[in-house]
């Protein structure tokens, strides 16, 4: 069950979800709109190794924008930090976005109960386009959980993307064991 706005804004009232900064006009009929931060970030490495820590260099964008350009994984960040303690949070990209052939996510569209952070973006294009600060990225969209929660992502030990930043985030699977 995907929640409206009125039970978006019952669960930030009684803490279930928290967006900072909050502006009611990104409150959607069932969703809140979010937007991507100044921060981006690309690879150091042209070859990428997922047994190993793949280091990134962060960057801003100028206030003039930053040209994406194809074959390129860029990760991005939102301006919201966001906590959600009781709902399942999915990030999808909006329509106008992706009709810019922008992706902001290659599959890490759905978060955590307890997922309390700013949403790393992994950034795609199929053309070059211009972006900038602040402009409309995504949305939020909150599902019910049926059932309690033993294992909330801020509790636990193995989460690897708990450490709060405004910062996008390099992928962590060099920390998985395989």
């Amino acid at each position: 069950m995907i929640l409206s706005d009125k039970a978006i804004l019952e669960g930030m009232e009684n803490g279930e979800i928290v967006v900072e900064p909050f502006d009611r006009k990104a409150l959607g009929t069932n969703s809140y709109d979010v937007h991507l931060s100044k921060h981006l970030a690309t690879y150091q490495a042209d070859i990428l190794d997922a047994k190993a820590h793949n280091t990134i260099e962060h960057f801003e964008i100028p206030e003039e924008g930053y040209v994406l350009k194809p074959g390129t994984v860029y990760l991005g960040s939102t301006l919201e930090y966001t906590e959600t303690h009781a709902h399942v949070p999915f990030l999808e990209g909006k329509s106008s976005v992706g009709r810019l052939g922008i992706d902001i996510h290659a599959t890490a569209g759905k978060g955590d109960v307890g997922f309390c952070n700013h949403w790393t973006l992994e950034i795609s294009v199929a053309q070059p386009v211009r972006i900038y600060a602040g402009m409309p990225i995504g949305q939020l969209i909150y599902f019910h959980v049926e059932g309690d929660v033993e294992n909330y992502y801020n509790k636990k030990a193995s989460a690897k993307y708990n450490s709060r930043s405004p910062l996008p985030m390099e992928s962590m699977m060099w920390k998985n064991r395989f």
